[in-house]
């Protein structure tokens, strides 16, 4: 209707380009419709398992985090979530010359434990170990985020600059927790805190999509029918993760369990056991 009307009036150039213009953006944000071949190689050729520098869970979970899978981490408090997402950022930031950006919304970060992860993980002597904890952390972009809309914030920028090619490439983003951000807003019957978590999350799947990185978020948990624990942020947000994992430690052990919620590649129920050092 209005390309229509402005081709009525021969005098309204300027407006013909700006609809020309809006057009364009709208024909840029839709996304192209892909046959089953070119998923098939676009996951072989430009999707990497990335390393979470733990043996147990990457032979669990094939390999360890796949590019373009947004994968969340449920568990307890004390489950050992932030202690998974410090030694997968260790791991990436180690073994690609590309960035972790981590997102921290609940003072959960710790480069003195990231020190000592690669410490571990490295089999060199202590001078080549400082420069490879050097290197770890030069490739670790830290930035604090503690409300959703500076997340979602956050997340337009990268996306500005990935585009535009800004920086170095992101290999592995996390978001320790993610739902941290997002229980303040559920509460009530209105539609908007929803509307924002879903905002969130399908963000950050295009992000990982569209640009090969690997998303790894943590998500507490809260007490449902009769007492029993099940993952925060509800019906709305549990389809969202490519991947849903479920962690558990009994108290005062470093043995820690990791069970499969969700996965496109393994069966729900299956699990391991891992040591946290």
């Amino acid at each position: 209707m209005l390309v229509a009307l402005a081709e009525q009036n021969s005098t309204s150039e300027r407006l013909k380009q700006g609809i020309t213009q809006v057009l364009s953006i709208i024909d840029g944000l839709h996304q192209p419709w892909l046959d089953g071949m070119e998923l098939l190689e676009d996951a072989q050729w430009n999707k990497r398992i990335l390393s979470m520098g733990c043996e147990r869970i990457d032979m669990f979970l094939q390999g360890g985090l796949h590019e373009g899978h947004l994968t969340e981490l449920v568990g307890p408090s004390s489950s050992g979530k932030t202690q998974v997402c410090l030694r997968a950022a260790s791991s990436v930031a180690k073994n690609y010359l590309d960035s972790v950006l981590f997102l921290d919304t609940c003072n959960s970060f710790s480069p003195k434990r990231i020190a000592q992860i690669v410490g571990q993980i490295s089999d060199s002597d202590n001078k080549e170990v400082n420069k490879v904890i050097q290197r770890v952390m030069n490739s670790i972009v830290y930035h604090a985020v503690f409300d959703i809309y500076t997340l979602l914030n956050v997340l337009h920028r990268l996306e500005f600059n990935l585009r535009s090619q800004k920086g170095s490439q992101v290999r592995l983003l996390i978001v320790d927790s993610i739902s941290s951000l997002i229980s303040p807003i559920l509460g009530g019957n209105g539609t908007n805190g929803r509307a924002l978590m879903t905002s969130a999350g399908i963000l950050l799947k295009k992000l990982a999509q569209q640009h090969n990185f690997a998303v790894l978020v943590t998500n507490h948990m809260v007490a449902g029918e009769r007492g029993i624990l099940k993952p925060a942020l509800g019906e709305s947000w549990k389809s969202i993760p490519h991947v849903r994992l479920q962690l558990s430690r009994d108290h005062g052990s470093n043995i820690c369990n990791m069970s499969i919620i969700r996965h496109p590649l393994m069966a729900s129920g299956e699990e391991v056991k891992f040591m946290i050092l």
